[in-house]
């Protein structure tokens, strides 16, 4: 993956480099600080209808003469154009374009339905909304509540992939949630029952072997006294 300033929206991003372009798997990887098999996922249609691409040229990453350089060249790695719209605010609410204020309710319903151990603090951090709006979503007395659907905040712009990942690992490991193991008592079970069958069969060699050896001992001693007997009627 590369050091470099990575675009705003990296999955969008690329899913747009892959339709668009004729750049590498390797470079797109690169430019989009992904790994090359999540941009070979997008190429063979596996991830790409969970991105909107996005067009990085309109968006001032990239410039035209850099997707050639790159086209022209594999080896090659693309730079971004790093500019004031790429400085990224370090306190206070996230700032969300007009065009997408409208998407907001839907990004957080989304949040609320897959993921309800976020708590609404990181939820408007995320989002860039207030908890007075979320709670307003959660209990379904938002004005315009009909009409929310429940979109994936990343698809809509409102937050990358990485920012989401980042904040459902923070939160899942807060509220305790782990996969947990069933522990599969019917081994034990098992087991047991084969120790216990293995022992009764132990014990009744045992038990055989010292009724043969006691009829043995009776049988010879019946033998020596017919033979005594034998002998002396002689």
């Amino acid at each position: 993956m590369s050091a470099n300033p990575q675009p705003l929206m990296p999955h969008a991003t690329a899913s747009w480099l892959v339709d668009n372009t004729g750049l590498s798997f390797d470079q797109i990887a690169s430019f989009c600080g992904l790994h090359i098999l999540e941009v070979q996922a997008m190429a063979d249609d596996l991830a790409s209808s969970k991105y909107t691409g996005r067009d990085p040229v309109r968006a001032g990453e990239l410039t035209m003469a850099e997707i050639e350089k790159g086209q022209a060249d594999t080896e090659y790695r693309l730079k971004i154009q790093v500019g004031p719209a790429q400085v990224r605010r370090t306190k206070g609410p996230r700032y969300t374009p007009v065009s997408k204020r409208q998407d907001k309710p839907d990004g957080i319903a989304w949040i609320l339905r897959n993921h309800p151990e976020i708590s609404d603090a990181q939820i408007g951090k995320l989002i860039g909304t207030t908890r007075n709006t979320i709670a307003a979503i959660r209990d379904r007395s938002h004005w315009n509540i009909s009409n929310i659907q429940p979109k994936d905040p990343v698809t809509l712009g409102l937050c990358s992939q990485r920012e989401l990942d980042a904040i459902v690992a923070k939160a899942a490991k807060k509220a305790g949630i782990v996969e947990e193991v069933v522990a599969d008592t019917r081994l034990g079970g098992d087991r047991e029952a084969l120790i216990e069958e293995l022992r009764a069969e132990r014990d009744a060699a045992h038990k055989a072997a010292d009724e043969a050896l006691r009829n043995a001992e009776i049988e010879a001693a019946l033998l020596g006294e017919d033979e005594a007997e034998a002998t002396g009627n002689a």
